[in-house]
């Protein structure tokens, strides 16, 4: 009896789901799931730049404490770059950070991290 080339395929196929090891094989046993609700975090930051000065204000609307930093880079090679300290963003509140370059600014951007309990 002649095999059809339309159903070779079809047979390789199976061939390779019964040759697959057992622990390659996709199975719902052995997930736990996590029972604990993710909280949300983080402030809303907007930032703006003036020339060489650089503003951000910075929301957190979470009950959770959010430590931002400001960043910013200086688009001049001999200008310094500069990271601000961490500030606390309580619950409802808003925070103001600045800082400048001596010229122009390349980037800014606004780093969040968790305040440890």
């Amino acid at each position: 009896m002649r095999l059809s080339r339309r159903f070779a395929p079809v047979f390789a196929a199976v061939t390779l789901m019964v040759a697959l090891p057992y622990d390659a094989m996709p199975s719902g046993r052995g997930r736990h799931e996590s029972t604990a609700v993710p909280q949300p975090f983080g402030a809303a930051c907007r930032t703006s730049v003036a020339g060489s000065h650089a503003v951000a204000y910075c929301h957190n609307p979470y009950p959770g404490t959010d430590l931002v930093s400001l960043h910013i880079e200086c688009d001049r090679w001999w200008d310094i770059d500069t990271d601000s300290t961490a500030v606390e963003a309580g619950p409802a509140m808003t925070v103001r950070m600045e800082g400048r370059c001596w010229k122009e600014i390349r980037s800014v951007w606004v780093s969040h991290r968790k305040r440890d309990a």
